[in-house]
Formats: C-alpha cells, sequence, structure tokens
C-alpha cells in the first residue's frame, strides 16, 4: 500500500491460536462467536501480523511476529501455523534481515517479538544485525520483572539477547520524519502504538488495544489488559481520531484482515476495506 511517499506491506508470520474467553473477556461467546468462530477446544485461530514501512531511505519493522523457538509441546498448545514464516514474507521482497535498519516492538509478549533474535549455532543472536531495536524503557523493565499475572506472555530468550542493539524510549517518539511511537496503556503499562503520517495520508498500529477488527467496539478487550480501563480510554481517544483522518488501522491478530480503513457509519466506529 502506497501512504504518501511511504510504502507499507503487511506482513504474516502465519497464524496462532487463543482461547475465545481470553480475546474477548467479559464479552460473552454467544455475540463473539459470530465474528470469529472458535474450534472444538475453544481456541480462535488469529493472525501474526506485522508491519513494514518503507521511507525510501529506512527500512522500518513494527513487531517481529511469534518466531522459531516454541518446542513441540508449546506448537500444539497455540496451534502455530508454519506455513508462511515473516523471514518468508521478507524475502518475497527481496529483503533480508541484514536489509531492515529499525525495529519497533510495540510490546515484548512472545507473540510480537519472536524474530527478534534467532539461534546460531546454539546461541541467540540479534535476528536483523544492523537494526536498531526500540522499545519503551517501561516496557522491558516490566518484561523482566514479570509477575504471576503476566509471566506466562513474557519469554526473555525470545528478546534479551537483542540488548546490545536495543535502544530505550521514555514516552512518545518521533523515530523518523513521519513515523511515530505514541504510548497506549491498557494491554501493558507501556504498549506502545506506532502512527505513519505522508502526504495527508495517516496508518495507525494499535497493537494489542484494538488486536483485531472484531474488537473495534469500546468494551471489546481481551483478558490480557492488565489495565482495561485505560484500554477503554484509549480507544475512546484513538478510534474517533482515526475515523476523522479517514486512516488505515492494521490489525496485529486479525485472522483475515490485515488491515483496513476507519469510518464512522450512523455514528458508530466501523472500518471498510482499504485499498
Amino acid at each position: 500500500m502506497k501512504l504518501g511517499a511511504y510504502t507499507l506491506h503487511a506482513l504474516s508470520d502465519g497464524h496462532f491460536h487463543l482461547d475465545g474467553g481470553q480475546m474477548f473477556s467479559v464479552v460473552p461467546k454467544v455475540l463473539w462467536e459470530k465474528r470469529i468462530p472458535a474450534d472444538a477446544r475453544n481456541r480462535l485461530r488469529l493472525g501474526l501480523t506485522c508491519l513494514l514501512i518503507q521511507t525510501g531511505h529506512e527500512n522500518i519493522l513494527v513487531e517481529t511476529g511469534i518466531g522459531d523457538k516454541f518446542d513441540a509441546k508449546y506448537i500444539e498448545i497455540y496451534g502455530i501455523d508454519r506455513s508462511r514464516t515473516l523471514l518468508d514474507e521478507l524475502r518475497g521482497l527481496s529483503l533480508e534481515p541484514q536489509d531492515i535498519d529499525i525495529v519497533i516492538n510495540t510490546h515484548l509478549h512472545f507473540d510480537h517479538c519472536g524474530w527478534n533474535v534467532r539461534s546460531d549455532d546454539g546461541k541467540l543472536v540479534p535476528t536483523f544485525p544492523r537494526a536498531r531495536y526500540l522499545i519503551q524503557r517501561g516496557e522491558w523493565e516490566d518484561a523482566h520483572h514479570a509477575t504471576e499475572r503476566n509471566r506466562a506472555s513474557y519469554i526473555e530468550p525470545f528478546f534479551a539477547a537483542a540488548v546490545g542493539q536495543t535502544e530505550f524510549l521514555d514516552g512518545d517518539t518521533e523515530i523518523v520524519p513521519g513515523v511515530r511511537v505514541e504510548v497506549g496503556a491498557g494491554h501493558t503499562r507501556c504498549m506502545q502504538c506506532v502512527r505513519v503520517e505522508s502526504e495527508g495520508g495517516t496508518a495507525y498500529f494499535p497493537s494489542d488495544l484494538v488486536p483485531t477488527n472484531s474488537h473495534l467496539p469500546y468494551p471489546w478487550m481481551t483478558s490480557f489488559d492488565l489495565y482495561p480501563l485505560e484500554t477503554l480510554a484509549n480507544k475512546k481517544r484513538m478510534l474517533p481520531e482515526l475515523a476523522e483522518a479517514n486512516a488505515v488501522i492494521i490489525f496485529a491478530h486479525d485472522p483475515s484482515i490485515p488491515w483496513a480503513r476507519v469510518v464512522r457509519v450512523d455514528g458508530r466506529i466501523s472500518t471498510q476495506p482499504a485499498e
């Protein structure tokens, strides 16, 4: 997709599965299953969408998917489908890991930073050897001091070995002209969203504040959100602004809609297919 002078690519790292109740929290199954059907184990098939921003000067990768470091037990639990990977998708664009200049992780849950590092003869090393890895300082600290509530979501071997290339941000920051991270607490304390603006066009990666197209209604959020009232407040602030801008929203986990255009229909926030 062209966004002004920039080119955006929605890249897939395959699919995985999470429990439907976890993905929709207080929303009854009788409502959410009409939008995303569950399998026999009450799991939902979810996408693993990463965003590549090509500015003409930098290749900026937002998120790195789930990666390849799960053992057979976890592959079965999460129903991980590895028929497509992020690295395959990059090669399809004639890009190799060394061509990535910047990696932005919205947060460090295992399904968002899986390719931050790879195994090289049994040693974990950064997958993208030239890249600056950008994360909020508070998110890095929380990931290294996880509690019983969120410990299963943070797997240090997925990201810790990239510390030498990691730069820590403290709040909203412009990364390059037209690409900005904005802290959007709710899912985690310091999760950051990514805004892209060029020549009057806007695209937004809200990460797990709005993980799928089915999570557009304000109270539809996940049980993984540590601060649900902040999720609610940020959605009420963010989504009307995106509709006013006719912005493209990129969904991290929608199984079939990687991105869409945010609109207001009969007073309600909705989406239409993006060109």
